[in-house]
């Protein structure tokens, strides 16, 4: 073997250990976007959702509400590689945003996400900022999804240049 082929061996394996960790270490692809077109309805801002205090929404970052700490109900689908659901609504306060919401990599192969009319479903979302009105808030649709019946997934929710992770009990109780 001549000392060029060991040179260019040694080059390739460095960059096959340098691509497989950067891999590992960032997102696949870039956030979906989801318009403002895909806004369900507006509400007064903050949003709590119920008066009970098991199934008020939470404020995160003072940007967006996000589902209660525990979620019960979860559907479980007949099919397909994420075989349990769980529906719940999310409000962005108007006037702010963006507003990304991410799976951690640690979870991406055991849960997913939706947000917004045609995300469909992924890892990680970037709700754009949409109107102006700051005592109002923006609901998207969507909801959780999970390859196993239940789980404490922590997202990871970015605005206005900080960041924070929050967890959801989705059919069992966070501890």
């Amino acid at each position: 073997m001549t000392r060029t082929a060991i040179v260019l061996g040694t080059a390739a394996i460095a960059l096959a250990v340098v691509a497989a960790a950067a891999s590992r270490s960032f997102p696949q692809s870039a956030p979906r976007t989801v318009p403002c077109s895909e806004i369900i309805d507006s509400t007064n801002w903050p949003y709590i959702g119920s008066r009970n205090p098991r199934y008020r929404y939470r404020p995160v970052l003072g940007v967006v509400s996000v589902p209660p700490a525990y979620i019960s109900q979860i559907v479980h689908l007949d099919a397909g590689a994420w075989p349990s659901w769980s529906k719940a609504g999310l409000v962005v306060r108007a006037g702010l945003g963006p507003v990304t919401v991410s799976v951690p990599l640690a979870w991406r192969k055991r849960a997913a996400i939706t947000w917004g009319g045609n995300t469909g479903i992924v890892t990680s979302l970037r709700i754009l900022q949409c109107g102006s009105d700051p005592s109002r808030g923006n609901a998207y649709a969507g909801g959780f999804y999970l390859r196993s019946r239940s789980a404490c997934l922590p997202l990871i929710f970015r605005a206005g240049g900080r960041s924070t992770t929050v967890r959801f009990g989705l059919g069992r109780r966070c501890r």
